[in-house]
C-alpha cells in the first residue's frame, strides 16, 4: 500500500551533467539525507565538502570493466525496489543488509550529444548508459515509495516537496512519467544511431521521441490541444532557433515557419539574397535580388494579397532597410540566420511580430527521415534531398533553353520542391510570379497560377502578364498536353518537368509546336 508523504533518509546521486548537482546535495544535506553517490560525482561532493558514501563501499564492489560495471547489484537495485510495506521485501533486505533508497538523481551519459558531435562507432557505444536506465526503470516502477529524478529543471521543485516533510505521491507519479520517457528518448536515440551506422533502412521496429520545447494554446484549430518537441537535431531551424522578440509561436506559425525556412535554404548566399514568403505552408512569393530589400519587394510582388499575414524567411542577415519593409504588412513571423541590432530596433516597434534567429541555413542536401502519422501507424520516409545542377538536365526540345531561361527553370524547379502537389511555379528574372499549388488537376493548377499572375499585374499597373517570358516548372510530368499548353498560353518560354508519362513524346511535341525550349530532370518532387 503506497503512502502520499514519503520521507528521504538515503538518496543516490549518479550524474553526468552536475549542473546543479552541489547544490541540490547540500539541500539534501541539510534535511539530514545519507548521500550514495559513483565516480566522478561523488568526488564532485567530496570536493565540495559533503559527507558521501560510495556505492562499491554499498556493494562490495569496486566500479570495474572502465565504469561499465558499477550499480548493476542488488544492493542498489534491492534498496530502489523493495516494497517498503511487504513483509517479504522487508525480511529480504535485513537478511541480506540490503538499505533502502529513497531517492535516485540519476541522468545519462550524453550518448545524444556524442553523436551530434560525430563521433565515431567506439565512442558512441561507450556512451550508451546501461546502469543509469536500469536504477531509473527500478526506481520509477517503485514510485509508491521512491523518487526518481532525471531532469536538472527538477531540482528546484524536487527541494520544494522536501519541505513538507518528503515527496508526495502525485509528485513521484510525474517524476516516473519522466524517468520512463527519458530512458524510452535514450533507447530511440540509440535505435535510430545503430539503424544509420549499419545502414539499415527498415528496421523491424523504429521509435521517436523528443523534448517538450513548449506547450501550445492549441493545435491547427482551437479545439485541438498541442504541444511542440524537439528531437535533438542540430539542424538549424524553427526548433533550434532563439525568438527574439514577439508571442508565442502558434502550432501554425511552426509549421508554416519550417517550410519558409526549409524553401530559403535552397538558396546558397553565396549567390546572393533570396526571401521565401509562406501562407499555410505554400509559397506566395519566392525572389532573389541584390539586396533583401530587393528581393522581399519581388517576392511580395508575386501575391501581395497571399503574403499579407504570412512568414518571411531570409537565407542572410536581416537587415535595417528589409524590416522597414516588412513591417509595412501585417507579417506573423520572421526567420533568419541572424539580424542587425537596426532590424531589431525597427522591429520592436511592432511588439507582436515574431522574430526568430537560426545561426545559420539547414543542410538541404544532407540525409535525414520524414515521419508522418496515418490510422494505426506511422510512414517514415528520407527527406526530399534531391538537387539538380545544369549538367543533369536533359534538353527535349528542338530549341534549347537560354542562359536566362536555365538559370530561371532551375529556380522554379527548387521552389516546386516545397509547392503542394500538384505543383506549378512560372520564374521570371530569378523571382516567382505565378504560383499554383495543391490541385487535384495539374491543368488547373497551371491555370490558376497565371489567374494570380493576372490579379498581381493589375495591382502592379503591368501592360502584361509578368509569365510572359518566363520559366515554368512542374513537380511532376505532365500526363497530357494541356497543362504544358496552358503554360505557355500563360508565356511561357520554358519548362523544366520531370518527365516519364506514357505522353512524353505528344508532351514534346506540342512543346516544339508552341516555340517552348524543354528539359526533363528525371526526378520528382511531391509533396503532399
Amino acid at each position: 500500500m503506497t503512502t502520499d508523504i514519503v520521507p528521504i533518509r538515503r538518496a543516490l546521486l549518479s550524474v553526468s551533467d552536475k549542473t546543479g548537482l552541489i547544490d541540490l546535495a547540500r539541500a539534501l544535506h541539510d534535511k539530514g539525507v545519507e548521500l550514495l553517490s559513483t565516480g566522478g560525482s561523488a568526488k564532485a561532493l567530496r570536493e565540495a565538502g559533503l559527507p558521501v558514501r560510495d556505492v562499491a563501499e554499498v556493494t562490495g564492489f569496486p566500479e570495474m570493466m572502465d565504469g561499465r560495471v558499477k550499480t548493476l547489484h542488488p544492493m542498489v537495485h534491492g534498496g530502489l525496489l523493495a516494497l517498503r510495506d511487504d513483509a517479504g521485501h522487508v525480511g529480504a533486505m535485513e537478511e541480506h543488509g540490503i538499505l533502502p533508497i529513497d531517492l535516485l538523481v540519476v541522468n545519462l551519459y550524453p550518448f545524444e550529444a556524442t553523436v551530434a558531435k560525430g563521433a565515431d562507432y567506439d565512442t558512441c557505444i561507450e556512451n550508451i548508459d546501461i546502469g543509469g536506465p536500469a536504477m531509473i526503470r527500478a526506481a520509477a516502477k517503485n514510485h509508491g515509495f521512491v523518487t526518481t529524478v532525471v531532469d536538472v529543471e527538477d531540482y528546484d521543485a524536487l527541494v520544494a516537496e522536501l519541505g513538507q516533510g518528503g515527496t508526495s505521491l502525485a509528485f513521484r507519479k510525474k517524476m516516473a512519467l519522466t524517468a520512463y520517457a527519458r530512458t524510452a528518448a535514450y533507447d530511440a536515440a540509440v535505435s535510430a544511431w545503430l539503424a544509420d551506422a549499419i545502414a539499415e533502412e527498415a528496421p523491424r521496429r523504429r521509435a521517436v521521441a523528443g523534448t517538450l520545447a513548449q506547450t501550445l494554446r492549441y493545435g491547427e484549430n482551437p479545439h485541438q490541444s498541442a504541444a511542440f518537441y524537439r528531437d535533438g537535431s542540430t539542424r538549424p531551424g524553427v526548433a533550434t532557433a532563439e525568438q527574439l522578440q514577439g508571442k508565442e509561436l502558434s502550432y501554425n506559425n511552426i509549421n508554416d515557419t519550417d517550410a519558409a525556412f526549409e524553401l530559403v535554404a535552397e538558396f546558397d548566399p553565396a549567390e546572393g539574397p533570396a526571401v521565401a514568403i509562406i501562407k499555410h505552408a505554400n509559397p506566395c512569393g519566392v525572389a532573389r535580388g541584390e539586396t533583401f530589400e530587393a528581393a522581399y519587394e519581388a517576392a511580395w510582388n508575386c501575391d501581395r494579397t497571399s503574403a499579407f499575414g504570412g512568414i518571411v524567411a531570409l537565407n542572410g542577415t536581416l537587415d535595417g532597410a528589409t524590416a522597414k519593409r516588412i513591417t509595412e504588412i501585417f507579417t506573423e513571423v520572421v526567420i533568419a540566420p541572424s539580424v542587425t541590432d537596426e532590424a531589431r530596433e525597427i522591429f520592436a516597434a511592432k511588439k507582436n511580430l515574431r522574430l526568430l534567429v537560426t545561426g545559420g541555413l539547414p543542410d538541404v542536401a544532407a540525409a535525414g527521415r520524414t515521419w508522418r502519422q496515418v490510422s494505426g501507424g506511422y510512414l517514415v520516409q528520407d527527406r526530399d534531398n534531391g538537387r539538380l545542377s545544369i549538367p543533369d538536365l536533359k534538353v527535349v526540345t528542338k530549341r534549347a533553353p537560354t542562359e536566362a531561361e536555365m538559370a530561371d527553370m532551375l529556380f522554379a524547379w527548387r521552389v516546386a520542391k516545397h509547392v503542394k502537389s500538384n505543383a506549378i511555379v512560372y520564374v521570371k528574372g530569378g523571382a516567382t510570379v505565378g504560383v499554383g499549388a495543391g490541385q487535384m488537376s495539374r491543368v488547373d493548377s497551371s491555370r490558376i497560377a497565371a489567374r494570380k499572375a493576372g490579379d498581381m499585374a493589375e495591382v502592379l499597373g503591368l501592360s502584361e502578364l509578368p509569365t510572359i517570358g518566363s520559366a515554368v516548372a512542374s513537380d511532376a510530368f505532365f500526363p497530357f498536353a494541356d497543362g504544358l499548353l496552358a503554360a505557355a498560353e500563360a508565356g511561357a518560354t520554358a519548362v523544366i518537368q520531370p518527365g516519364g508519362s506514357m505522353r512524353d513524346a505528344e508532351v514534346i511535341a506540342a512543346a516544339d509546336e508552341a516555340g517552348l525550349a524543354m528539359v526533363l530532370t528525371g526526378m520528382r518532387h511531391f509533396r503532399h
